[in-house]
């Protein structure tokens, strides 16, 4: 396992990762792939790169990418899902399913804190559906609740 910056190529992976990072419980359908494309979902990639704090890790296994780790600063007129203020970098994960489970995304999720950290960063938030397993993971890495929106949790950890 490799973890390392996302590379200026490799971009449209992290929209693939953003698809993947869609929760869909059990038993229901998933959504069609143009989901991302909604302005909702989209602002969390778009121009990636060009916005202040933009941050995006990629997890490579036997030299394919896995999973990916960014986050993104949004403001009070264009907040994302885990919106908690405009100091506050949002992140999104996603890891392939075959890799879930394996401590990739402890590792990713550890990774972007400490880079943020080394920014001067000094909290991080994130919004998960509520039966998300990956819940109980940011739970255990001391993300708290600080808000609800139907069923999501919107989380944030302190780094100081």
């Amino acid at each position: 396992m490799t973890i390392r910056a996302l590379q200026n190529e490799e971009t449209d992976f992290l929209a693939d990762m953003l698809y993947e990072a869609i929760f869909i419980p059990e038993g229901q359908e998933p959504l069609p792939r143009a989901v991302v494309d909604d302005p909702s979902l989209a602002k969390y990639v778009e121009d990636w790169g060009k916005h202040p704090y933009d941050l995006a890790l990629v997890v490579e296994v036997e030299h394919q990418l896995v999973g990916a780790i960014w986050g993104r600063l949004f403001t009070a007129h264009n907040q994302g899902f885990g919106y908690v203020d405009a100091q506050t970098p949002e992140l999104s994960m996603a890891i392939r399913p075959a890799y879930r489970n394996q401590g990739l995304g402890t590792a990713l999720l550890k990774s972007i804190a400490l880079e943020y950290q080394n920014m001067g960063v000094k909290q991080l938030s994130l919004s998960v559906d509520q039966a998300n397993p990956a819940a109980a993971l940011y739970q255990r890495l001391g993300y708290r609740i600080v808000g609800t929106h139907q069923s999501a949790w919107t989380m944030a950890k302190r780094l100081d």
